[in-house]
């Protein structure tokens, strides 16, 4: 056992390292070390608690930190690029069920001595963590089964859908009176497991009527709210570095949805309150209008293209993360590059499922990192782009965004690619991107459609350059 005044010094020691961690990860070039930052500080944080707070049960511990050890290497091994936004979704889950099942543990644990005020205080900080991680929970949950696909990327708006949120919200504060009364009376539970019922079910509600473009967002938002009850729980165990971490973590997950939100014209309380993206405007799948004539491209005529241009801009999506195309686009960009041909990125703040995930992917295949730009950056550039190469993205370049009020991305921010004097765009089919919608951009004139696997398709493109 260590003594007290080293447990506070290395909890310290941990916020220090979590704080330098934040900083490394929101940049590209720092992001390996920030991550060693966190490893760092979870690493004291794990030790200090174990050997400085911990007073028993030590068996239990160890097989309960080998059992989630072992599962969480395992995921993280295995796990593909793909597949990372769903594992970020279902870990967030999983902090939600934790501040459950401590704040249920923190009621009924027949040790607790507070009276008076202190008994109240207490009973609000369970309270509260309950309902927090109750809804981060479904939420998670809900959000995980989109991003796998298997639950519609559809919203789902219930009528009077902002009626019933609004109802669940009193009902949450009319139990939490309930239950403050009853506990001081020596009772409570009742009403605290009602309200929990409430938060899943308002965390399953909020989720579902959120649009499959706005995902990402709502990734970075349930981010916050693992840390909230991260916080929570640690105002439950009297845990000053779980309240701290947790306050890191809600406060800058919050912050970065915000300016998601700010990127995408999007309005921040609309993610909240569970009704982001979803304003009303109707879906079109596939097929269901004839739009014009589609003009395809085959992999001679693309190089073909490269050669002759003089500014190209590469639009990475989704679809580029599905066919483990980054490498090859790292080789194409090297030749042409090599050609003095000006090769840039226009990255969109949501592209692909989760922030910053095509940044990962192009730094995970070595693209330098100042030729990657944000799409506020690039947007204005386009008239004077030569060749836009769009590789499995639809929903970020879909004019419908700017041009039909009634489409469910109407005033998303896109990247205007259409503006530009060729665009090629690489998909395997003219299926609907993740919101479901038609994207015009490919029966435009100056689009080229190059139809196949994005690596296949670029594979040849490589050969023939």
């Amino acid at each position: 056992m260590i003594s007290a005044g080293i447990v506070t010094m290395s909890y310290i020691a941990a916020t220090v390292l979590f704080i330098l961690a934040l900083g490394g990860l929101s940049n590209p070039e720092t992001a390996r070390r920030g991550n060693w930052f966190g490893i760092a500080g979870m690493t004291i944080a794990l030790l200090a608690t174990i050997l400085g707070v911990v007073t028993q049960n030590y068996v239990m511990l160890l097989v309960a930190l080998l059992i989630g050890g072992s599962i969480g290497l395992y995921l993280a091994r295995r796990v593909q690029m793909t597949q990372m936004p769903e594992l970020v979704a279902i870990l967030h889950s999983l902090v939600g069920l934790a501040a459950v099942m401590v704040g249920f543990a923190s009621f009924m644990d027949p040790t607790a001595q507070f009276e008076g005020i202190e008994h109240t205080i207490h009973d609000i900080e369970i309270y509260v963590g309950i309902l927090i991680g109750a809804v981060t929970f479904s939420g998670s949950v809900i959000a995980f089964g989109k991003l796998s696909a298997r639950i519609s990327g559809k919203p789902l708006t219930l009528p009077g859908r902002h009626l019933f949120n609004l109802g669940l919200l009193i009902a949450s504060i009319w139990f939490g009176r309930e239950f403050v009364l009853q506990s001081a009376a020596g009772g409570g539970l009742e009403p605290l497991i009602i309200m929990t019922i409430i938060a899943l079910v308002f965390g399953i509600h909020m989720v579902m009527a959120i649009g499959g473009a706005d995902m990402p967002v709502v990734v970075s938002m349930l981010n916050s709210y693992s840390g909230w009850a991260a916080a929570a729980t640690g105002f439950m165990l009297s845990n000053d570095l779980l309240i701290v971490t947790g306050a890191l973590v809600g406060s800058s997950g919050a912050i970065l949805s915000y300016i998601m939100c700010r990127a995408m014209n999007r309005r921040f309380l609309a993610v909240i309150a569970g009704g982001f993206g979803t304003g009303g405007g109707t879906t079109v799948s596939a097929g269901d209008a004839e739009q014009g004539e589609v003009f395809p491209i085959d992999t001679q005529e693309t190089a073909a293209l490269l050669l002759d241009a003089k500014e190209i801009m590469i639009v990475p999506g989704y679809g580029m993360a599905v066919a483990q195309a980054q490498h090859i686009v790292y080789e194409i960009t090297r030749a042409l590059r090599d050609k003095k041909i000006n090769v840039r990125f226009g990255i969109h703040p949501v592209a692909g499922r989760m922030p910053g995930h095509m940044n990962v992917l192009l730094a995970e295949a070595r693209v330098p990192y100042d030729i990657v730009f944000e799409m506020d950056e690039v947007n204005e550039d386009f008239p004077e782009v030569d060749v836009s190469i769009v590789i499995g993205a639809n929903d970020i370049v879909n004019p419908s965004a700017q041009e039909e009020p009634d489409s469910p991305i109407a005033g998303m921010p896109v990247l205007e690619v259409w503006k530009g004097k060729t665009t090629i765009v690489l998909k395997r089919s003219m299926a609907t991107g993740y919101a479901g919608v038609q994207n015009p951009l490919f029966f435009k004139e100056n689009t080229r459609m190059l139809f196949g696997d994005a690596k296949e398709s670029l594979d040849a493109v490589f050969k023939a350059l």
